[in-house]
């Protein structure tokens, strides 16, 4: 019997960063296990600067090639492994949500480049930039003077910036959203357990204390999406991490995303994806697609089509 919850198999375990929620240092400071080599998500982001090393990293299904220098951004709640991986090094940045709580632009934005563009490949002056922003950083974070959270904050927003401007989709040039804001509240939702087991249109109203209306019409100005096609989309891609990560069985899958009929499941995931979750699973395992994120329809970005 199955009693292992797959966020438990999915979930990498490292230790909490120090005296505010944020971290920096190399991949042999922060631990092996920025390394790792197994499926697994943060309940933090995380930001990777890779000046060494080859292999692949593997950002929910999509396998990125690892050609130094790198820039990869990742949302809590993604799930990443590093696929036969050698010589990997560089910096590695860890915050919570938290660190950006006064930062409601920031927080979208990396939210926006970890679904959008999880992945560059530098060339020489963003390469030289990002080094230098990094090792600002770093310094600052280990001198631990007054106001070195405030310093941080302000590096972090120089990182975030220049790589929105070095990606093919410019998300530095969308409108922030207000802290407030219903849609992006939504999109914070997105990133949680209750999105990827079920939660429907009117629960999310519900939790954002707003009508199902006022949700619609926030989300579809923000987006170009309705908040209901957003919901079904992180609940596949949780389907879809499961039935990559993990050995659970199609119908321990099914009840980790809320349903309790593995039969409407499959149908789900059929009239979402365009094939079975059986399938999904042996074509995941037997000959991973480069490209498979970009084409799958069932994994809904924000500016997408509705």
């Amino acid at each position: 019997m199955e009693t292992a919850s797959p966020m438990e198999l999915h979930r990498l375990e490292v230790p909490a960063p120090q005296l505010f929620p944020f971290a920096i240092g190399t991949f042999d400071t922060i631990g092996p296990l920025s390394r790792a080599a197994f499926p697994h998500r943060h309940t933090f982001h995380e930001i990777v600067h890779v000046t060494a090393g080859a292999g692949e990293h593997v950002i929910d299904m999509r396998r990125w090639p690892i050609t130094p220098p790198n820039l990869g951004v990742l949302a809590a709640g993604q799930v990443h492994h590093w696929a036969r991986a050698r010589g990997v090094n560089g910096h590695v940045v860890l915050l919570e949500d938290a660190f950006l709580l006064d930062r409601p632009g920031d927080r979208e934005l990396l939210r926006r480049l970890a679904a959008e563009r999880p992945w560059q490949a530098l060339d020489a002056g963003a390469a030289a930039e990002a080094a230098g922003v990094l090792g600002e950083m770093l310094r600052e974070f280990r001198a631990r003077r007054p106001g070195m959270a405030s310093v941080l904050r302000a590096y972090l927003h120089i990182l975030l910036t220049r790589a929105a401007r070095s990606a093919d989709r410019g998300a530095a040039a969308r409108p922030s959203a207000a802290a407030d804001d219903p849609a992006e509240r939504f999109l914070r939702l997105l990133d949680g357990p209750a999105a990827a087991a079920g939660m429907t249109v009117a629960e999310a109203a519900a939790e954002l204390g707003v009508t199902p209306g006022h949700l619609a019409d926030a989300v579809k100005r923000s987006t170009g999406r309705t908040p209901g096609a957003l919901l079904r989309g992180a609940r596949t891609l949780e389907a879809k991490r499961l039935l990559a990560g993990t050995g659970l069985t199609v119908a321990a899958v099914a009840r980790a995303v809320g349903f309790t009929d593995p039969a409407y499941f499959c149908r789900f995931f059929r009239r979402e994806t365009g094939t079975s979750p059986g399938e999904y699973r042996r074509r995941s395992r037997a000959a991973p697609e480069k490209d498979h994120a970009r084409r799958d329809p069932s994994i809904a970005r924000p500016g997408d089509g509705p």
